[in-house]
Parts: C-alpha cells; sequence; structure tokens
C-alpha cells in the first residue's frame, strides 16, 4: 500500500463485495481514491481484473479474492485469511445481491427462493459472523450493507427480494445494538435508483441514460465508512 496516500479514509482495509461491475466497482474506485486498500470479493476473476485497474488507476491497491459468497465456508476462510494477512477489518461492505425472478408468489420455485436467501441475506449473516471479531479489532469498524426501497414496500412479484432485504435491515438493526458499546458501527444504504445490470434486468425497457450511474452514489459510501462516522443502525438514503 502506498504510506503516503492521503485521504478521508487512508490507511483503512475494506472489503467490498459485489466488487467485479456495477455499485460495487464504483465504490472501489472511489474507495481507492480516498486511500483505504481494498479487499475486492466477486465471483468472476474477469470481473475483478477489470475492477482492479480502476483502482490502480487512481493510485489504490487491491487484494482480489474471487468467491461465491453462498458457499458459505468459504467466508470463513476468506476471514482467517484476512486475520492472518492483516490482523483487523476497518470497513465490510455488503453489495453483492441477485435479483429472482419478478414473479407471483404461487409461481416462485423453492430453488429461486432459496436463491434469492442465500445471496441477499445468509451471506451477509455470514459475513458478519466470520468478521466481526476482525472488525472489533479495528480502531473504528464499519458494516454498511446495501438495501432497498423495496424492504419497505410492498411491490407485487417482488416479494423474494424485498423479503430478504427487510430481514436484512432488521439482522444489521440488531447487530447495531449489540456494538453500540463497541468502536464498531453498523448502518445500511439504499443507494436508490441506479444504472446497473440489476436495474436493467428489472426493467428492461428503461432507459439507462435516465438512471443515475454508480459513481453518483458511490461518495455516500465514504460517509459511512471513515472513522468520524458516528450512525449506527440507521438505513441511510442516497437520495431525496
Amino acid at each position: 500500500m502506498d504510506q503516503e496516500k492521503v485521504g478521508r479514509l487512508a490507511g483503512r482495509i475494506a472489503l467490498i463485495t459485489g466488487a467485479s461491475r456495477g455499485l460495487g466497482a464504483a465504490v472501489a474506485k472511489q474507495f481507492a481514491m480516498e486511500g483505504a486498500h481494498l479487499i475486492l470479493v466477486a465471483r468472476t476473476q474477469g470481473g475483478l481484473e477489470e475492477t482492479d485497474d480502476r483502482v490502480r488507476a487512481v493510485g489504490g491497491s487491491a487484494t482480489l479474492v474471487p468467491l461465491d459468497l453462498t458457499e458459505f465456508d468459504e467466508i470463513d476462510r476468506m476471514a482467517a485469511a484476512v486475520a492472518e494477512r492483516f490482523g483487523r477489518l476497518d470497513v465490510l461492505v455488503g453489495n453483492a445481491a441477485i435479483l429472482p425472478p419478478l414473479t407471483p408468489v404461487g409461481h416462485l420455485s423453492p430453488k429461486n427462493w432459496q436463491e434469492g436467501l442465500d445471496t441477499n441475506l445468509t451471506a451477509n449473516w455470514r459475513l458478519l459472523r466470520a468478521f466481526d471479531p476482525l472488525l472489533r479489532r479495528s480502531e473504528a469498524g464499519r458494516v454498511i450493507m446495501v438495501t432497498s426501497g423495496a424492504a419497505a414496500g410492498a411491490f407485487a412479484y417482488w416479494a423474494p427480494y424485498a423479503a430478504a432485504k427487510a430481514a436484512l435491515e432488521t439482522l444489521v438493526a440488531c447487530y447495531a445494538k449489540e456494538v453500540e458499546h463497541t468502536k464498531v458501527r453498523a448502518n445500511l444504504l439504499d443507494p436508490g435508483t441506479v444504472r446497473t445490470a440489476m436495474r436493467a434486468q428489472a426493467f428492461p425497457g428503461e432507459k439507462p441514460e435516465t438512471v443515475r450511474p454508480p459513481e453518483e452514489v458511490a461518495p455516500v459510501f465514504v460517509n459511512l465508512a471513515e472513522p468520524a462516522c458516528t450512525l449506527n443502525g440507521q438505513v441511510a438514503r442516497a437520495y431525496g
């Protein structure tokens, strides 16, 4: 890591899931610009390397971890590797998510339901479980989990995604209570409408140029990741 790097996240170790594209890649670049060393996690090696190129282009550095987060035991192994190499984790960004088929509840297959829960909820619990000791070793551990307006809404055909995000919000709120007397702070971030592959999947007829690019949202993550942030158990909105 460049020891001369100066920024709001200078010297911080930040892990970002879903970092190969879209919002995760934009947050990685923004964190790198603010001086953080990154641990980038995604399923595709090629996508991670593309994000790594963007990080290096702004003078940052990253450790790449190709990993399917639904292989839950691998999350524990990743945490052990981070502990051995860095001894702590300063920022955990749970961004990875999938959109199950938009279909009536009665038509949804058990397989699709479980896949949505595994990625959107259980993987984030496993991340919290595995990295909690390392976050507590930080001088200012920060957890940022990405949520959605769907968690509070009641939209036809969105049940599996919305249910997982609503449960994620409750999970993080409970964890925030558990760490309120420590140096760890845990919050959720609703990025709002953002130009991503998931957005295009959900709204195929939408013109991409009418939707905010993820780069406009990325700076909000920095606010929640920096040591000065005192929010805990909140749902931050990157809009309105």
